[in-house]
């Protein structure tokens, strides 16, 4: 099987300047882990809250996917806006900033007083989330590539753990004290992580570039147009997080009606059947590392696809709804860090535009499968969104079967 390390041409611009001699200290990768997890939490909190936050803000069924897309295009505003300020300023002055404004945005959706403000308050929180992004890219920047991708597995972990207790913690607190306490403590919590990176991230200034900032955008685009592999790797992503959020994004409404009628804590507590995928983000990295990322691709592939099996048997078992999570988790991470570790790998220098260029076809992902689960669950039921997650999932499997080998030399 081929490997998918980045082929001559996807070189051509790759810095040369001597790497980092061994990983960032044990420590440092823990608190990326903690603070990207908790980072990344805020975009998923809402999931297990869906129906509350309609029966509160008067929202339909076809409207609830609203709330999770409007953090998800936010998300995809700041991955292009913010994350490449990485490559130009001090990674460590700015994810403290953006810790600190994140905080602020969160506390501004607990005291949201209508509609607009907590829409609003979301486009922002979710465009303050890829702080999560600014520090993949520092961890990245601070390893040698011999390790790389074990650290990149290990800080995703951290992002994995994040999004699965974001439900099981949302719904435990908002079943103890309303959905708005969920968000206090959320922005409690950043603003201290803050506190401890800025106290722990050593001065980390980007090479010096001519480039000013009102070019970042424009070169992230270039590069993506530029290399293939970006290119596959960002469409793998957009199709497997669309899956991904087909289920998160539209489950609470199968489980809080007849004949579950599950609690906030108990729909929350599904997202823990997904644990596997912080396991697989580990593995995957290791992988990687070995040079077997085409292998660990398709394999994760076919898992997604078969999870839609069980998954489709919700209504009928709660036992083949966490079986269906287990594979899916697993399969989307281990894609997920497999494709990190290698479009990183292209041009270390850009590596900040080039984890943000690549998450926007994550977020665009997450944003459609929210919204189109929704709307699949309106008109056809838990069998639509079933269908729908499938679709997307056959989708992924066919481009990387079609694309998996090398392109020719131009």
């Amino acid at each position: 099987m081929p490997s998918d390390r980045p082929t001559a041409g996807d070189r051509t611009a790759v810095n040369t300047a001597p790497a980092p001699p061994a990983p960032p200290p044990a420590r440092l990768t823990l608190l990326f882990a903690l603070a990207c997890g908790s980072a990344v939490a805020n975009v998923y909190f809402a999931q297990p809250l869906l129906v509350t936050l309609g029966r509160q803000f008067s929202l339909g069924p076809g409207l609830l996917g609203a709330i999770v897309t409007v953090t998800q295009l936010g998300y995809a505003a700041g991955l292009l806006l913010l994350v490449p300020l990485g490559d130009l300023v001090d990674r460590r002055r700015l994810i403290t900033l953006q810790l600190g404004l994140l905080a602020a945005a969160l506390l501004a959706v607990a005291l949201a007083p209508g509609t607009t403000a907590l829409l609003t308050a979301l486009a922002a929180v979710g465009a303050l989330a890829v702080v999560t992004q600014t520090m993949v890219a520092a961890a990245a920047q601070l390893t040698a590539p011999a390790f790389r991708g074990r650290v990149v597995g290990g800080v995703t972990s951290g992002v994995v753990t994040g999004i699965l207790l974001a439900r099981t913690v949302a719904g435990a607190i908002a079943d103890l004290a309303g959905w708005r306490a969920v968000y206090l403590l959320s922005a409690l919590v950043t603003a201290t992580l803050a506190m401890l990176l800025r106290r722990a991230l050593p001065a980390q200034r980007p090479p010096a570039t001519a480039m000013p900032y009102r070019r970042l955008p424009a070169s992230t685009l270039r590069l993506f147009a530029r290399h293939r592999l970006l290119r596959v790797r960002g469409t793998l992503a957009l199709l497997v997080f669309a899956a991904f959020s087909t289920l998160w994004s539209s489950v609470a409404q199968p489980l809080s009606s007849p004949p579950w009628s599950l609690t906030h804590t108990a729909i929350g507590a599904f997202g823990l059947a997904g644990a596997a995928g912080a396991a697989a983000a580990g593995a995957a990295g290791r992988w990687n590392d070995r040079g077997l990322a085409q292998r660990t691709t398709g394999t994760a592939l076919v898992l997604l696809t078969v999870s839609w099996l069980p998954l489709a048997l919700t209504r009928q078992s709660l036992w083949a709804l966490a079986a269906g999570a287990v594979l899916l988790d697993f399969a989307v991470q281990a894609v997920h860090v497999t494709n990190q570790s290698l479009i990183y790998a292209v041009h270390p220098d850009a590596g900040s535009r080039i984890i943000g260029g690549y998450m926007v076809f994550y977020s665009a992902g997450s944003a459609l499968g929210a919204l189109g689960s929704s709307l699949a669950y309106a008109k056809a039921g838990w069998t639509g969104v079933s269908a729908l997650g499938a679709a997307f999932s056959c989708a992924a499997l066919l481009l990387w079967a079609t694309t998996r080998r090398p392109a020719p030399p131009a």
